[in-house]
């Protein structure tokens, strides 16, 4: 019979293994390691994702039960203790810094176009429970962390991503971030902040993003709008003006953003009017409307991974292994989506994903998962031995 690699066997030659070699060097993650090496946490780690076990205890399990089909994946049964203390206490790191070269390598193959890039900017918060209070605490009763990310809708992938605790503002740590020059940057009312405004200005970005209902735009010359509106596909266009932001800031200080912005006003469909703030003064008041609407793809992604990579439920409750749960469940989102990308006979990347958690770790062709399994072949003579017993 055909010798065939297991599905997940084939999802892992997208890894950069050498980048993740050379990274368990520099953290010295296997130091003093015995049993548990960094790779086989790693595999366990994304089998447990990618299969949706909920859990310490589930996880290991799930794992172990699989122990005769973990060889050629260069992983071994684990035991829960080790499981645990290897999740605690090696450096989260390693998993985040392979997330960061997976992005690199994931941007050549799945990205369309490089003209016109538009990045989405959001955060997402994660719950979790008292066991995470002396380092996720937030409020008497609830403990949480937030995952910080930078999406390119056009790729469908995130190219950035950063963890904090709950208490940490959306615009600390969007102060951070990367800044591609050139870019369109679309974020909401989360990120208002002239001074990092003025940072995506100066790198020659445009910006998207929503005005407070009490911030007033000195208007200096208006678009002739006509009566009723601009009917769109998903709204109506009501205003669209350019002018001035205040020229002063609480405490007096200067406005950093003394250019001028344009503020186009638009009506959703539910009646919800929107002022949407940009430092584009050219392109056409309809244009800038959908690409603010893209700022939804964002959300999408957090709902798809929270509910598909099962990170509502943590299987260790330390700021390490939160923080190498979030980058593994990252990582195996990338690993699907070139995955998809690889293979032609599932378009839906939602069939996709439940074809690949039903067939994980079974020896089946990653390009035929909409097909039905065939029964495995019987070696003639198993076949007259379980006859003499019949």
């Amino acid at each position: 019979m055909k010798h065939r690699n297991s599905v997940l066997h084939g999802m892992l030659g997208y890894l950069p293994w050498q980048v993740f070699d050379d990274l368990v060097a520099a953290h010295g993650a296997d130091k003093w390691v015995r049993t548990l090496s960094t790779k086989c946490q790693f595999v366990a780690l994304l089998i447990g994702q990618l299969s949706g076990f909920c859990g310490l205890r589930e996880t290991v399990a799930g794992v172990n039960s699989q122990a005769g089909r973990l060889y050629h994946l260069g992983a071994r049964e684990i035991a829960r203790s080790t499981f645990a203390d290897a999740n605690a206490h090696r450096p989260s790191a390693v998993f985040e810094a392979l997330f960061a070269a997976l992005v690199a390598q994931a941007g050549r193959g799945l990205r369309r176009t490089l003209d016109g890039t538009t990045y989405l900017i959001d955060s997402t918060s994660l719950r979790l429970n008292q066991h995470s209070a002396d380092w996720a605490r937030y409020s008497a009763t609830v403990c949480g962390a937030k995952v910080h990310v930078i999406y390119d809708p056009n790729a469908a992938h995130p190219v950035y991503s950063a963890f904090s605790t709950a208490t940490v503002n959306d615009i600390s740590a969007a102060q951070v971030m990367p800044i591609v020059p050139g870019a369109t940057y679309v974020f909401d009312l989360g990120y208002y902040d002239y001074g990092w405004w003025a940072e995506l200005q100066a790198a020659d970005c445009r910006i998207v993003t929503r005005l407070k209902k009490n911030t007033p735009l000195t208007v200096t010359r208006e678009r002739l709008i006509p009566p009723g509106g601009i009917a769109t596909s998903s709204a109506t266009i009501l205003s669209d003006r350019i002018g001035h932001l205040p020229a002063r800031q609480a405490g007096r200080r200067s406005n950093p953003m003394s250019d001028e912005m344009r503020e186009v006003r638009v009506r959703l469909d539910t009646g919800k009017v929107l002022r949407i703030l940009t430092n584009d003064l050219v392109s056409p008041a309809h244009e800038i409307a959908e690409i603010y609407k893209q700022r939804w793809q964002i959300e999408l992604f957090f709902r798809w991974i929270k509910q598909r990579l099962e990170i509502k439920r943590f299987i260790g409750t330390s700021e390490n292994a939160v923080r190498i749960q979030v980058a593994v469940a990252l990582i195996a989102f990338l690993l699907l989506r070139l995955a998809h990308a690889g293979q032609k006979a599932v378009p839906d990347l939602l069939a996709f994903v439940r074809g690949v958690r039903v067939h994980l770790l079974h020896r089946r062709d990653i390009n035929a998962l909409d097909s039905p399994e065939r029964p495995p072949e019987i070696d003639p003579r198993q076949l007259s031995l379980e006859g003499c017993f019949a």
